[in-house]
């Protein structure tokens, strides 16, 4: 590794960051993360601070979780790599699938197909739903109903099911056969509905609506999140995900649920189609599934999905996709030992408790700071959307949210900003007195604005 100041020279030099203008990159070079232990992180210059947002909603275990850091050293020692296409398969893999339909078994979950991430197990599930149909012999159902501010991903096809233009913009014309309606969001929605039940309802009547204008002989699968992440954490109401599976059911369309950061426990319950009691079609997972420490995700297929592919006499069943590192035997090794570390510290019970007093407290500053409009989370995804004018609900500007978010890491906590707001998802393992550390530097933070 080259020295320091090689690194302080260089930085934002010769790499683009994701989603980041590269010149104000390179105007404004970000913090160089040198190091990590248990819920903290630090920065280049020896400056520690709680990792408010887990790496990217992903470090679940934190940064010191030895059993994940041995089973990826042995599984290099034995076998660094081999592929997962037709004609051969490894251990890790075949374990790791078992495993992870068993864990997934309460939403039906039946086979698992490897991938190296989020966008790749989004992109997979929406190809998978529509060569279902042709399977079915109906190979018109081809369109995809979703929601307005939901993110599935950075591919063309979870691009194009991405309810929110900044991550559209630069990128169209997107893939025709993309549909959108309203979230269930009660601080900012077009029906004026701030009781989330009847938000519910309203949004329902707007799928409804669309499936009756596009026709469901059409329509291959609605996509959603069990809860809106990186659109600002909005958590429907708890009928809404089981109203919308029966209108899938009613109107024969598959759903399925983006779990790539809802699952494993950080919404409070092992998925949020777990929270919600709601079988989905299909599951996207990334993300926790090796709590960042290598990447990996996969797409999860349900009974009746599984079943068509596999009594197929056609060509239409055979699985034209795939990725170089579907399965890659590290990868599965580090989620073998992920997944039996989440169960031993019971991970989704600890978010559920401290998503509960990070939750409260937060909401005692929105009572405290005028600059705090809206406060909103399930488990141990929260946000806090920022305003200029509570009253206009106008959105806090750049400027601000970069002071906040400056000045709570000079206060010791990692925060991530999304447009007005501030996302926190910190390590499942958060303790009881960490919520009291990220609590006291956001209101000293939300106190210098």
């Amino acid at each position: 590794m080259r020295d320091d100041n090689f690194l302080v020279e260089q930085n934002a030099r010769s790499i683009w960051h994701p989603m980041a203008h590269p010149a104000d990159m390179r105007a404004n070079p970000p913090r160089i993360i040198a190091k990590g232990e248990g819920t903290h992180v630090t920065d280049i210059e020896g400056r520690t601070v709680l990792d408010a947002v887990a790496g990217l909603w992903n470090v679940n275990l934190g940064y010191s979780c030895d059993p994940i850091k041995q089973a990826i050293a042995r599984q290099l020692d034995v076998l660094p790599y081999y592929s997962g296409f037709r004609g051969t398969s490894t251990p890790t893999s075949i374990e790791l699938a078992y495993e992870v339909t068993q864990f997934f078994a309460p939403e039906g979950m039946a086979r698992a197909f490897f991938t190296s991430g989020g966008s790749d197990s989004v992109e997979t599930a929406l190809r998978l739903a529509r060569q279902y149909w042709k399977v079915r012999g109906q190979a018109d159902k081809t369109k995809f109903l979703a929601l307005k501010k939901g993110y599935h991903g950075t591919h063309f096809g979870g691009a194009s099911a991405n309810g929110n233009a900044n991550f559209r913009r630069n990128y169209e014309p997107l893939m025709p056969g993309f549909f959108h309606v309203p979230a269930p969001w009660t601080y900012r929605n077009p029906f004026n509905e701030s009781d989330p039940a009847k938000l519910a309802q309203l949004v329902g009547a707007a799928i409804e609506d669309e499936i009756a204008f596009q026709g469901a002989d059409t329509i291959a699968a609605f996509i959603m999140e069990p809860v809106l992440g990186a659109g600002g954490v909005i958590v429907p109401h708890e009928t809404f995900m089981p109203l919308v599976r029966k209108i899938c059911d009613k109107h024969d369309i598959l759903l399925i649920a983006d779990e790539v950061v809802t699952g494993f426990g950080r919404a409070g319950a092992w998925s949020g189609s777990r929270l919600w009691g709601v079988q989905p079609d299909m599951m996207c997972i990334a993300k926790a599934i090796t709590s960042g420490y290598f990447p990996l995700g996969a797409t999860l297929i349900g009974t009746k999905v599984a079943e068509a592919f596999e009594a197929d006499k056609t060509t239409f069943g055979n699985i034209g996709t795939g990725y170089t590192y579907s399965g890659h035997p590290v990868g599965c090794a580090a989620g073998i030992a992920v997944l039996a570390e989440t169960r031993r510290l019971n991970l989704a019970e600890n978010a559920r408790l401290r998503g509960e007093e990070l939750l409260a407290g937060l909401k005692r500053l929105q009572d405290k700071h005028q600059v705090v409009g809206d406060v909103r989370g399930k488990g141990l995804m929260v946000a806090l959307e920022l305003v200029s004018d509570r009253a206009t609900k106008k959105a806090a500007d750049k400027k601000l949210m970069g002071q906040v978010a400056d000045t709570a890491f000079a206060q010791g906590i990692m925060i991530r900003i999304s447009g007005p707001n501030i996302i926190l998802s910190p390590p499942l393992i958060l303790k009881a007195e960490e919520v009291d550390t990220i609590l006291g530097a956001l209101d000293i933070a939300l106190g210098s604005v």
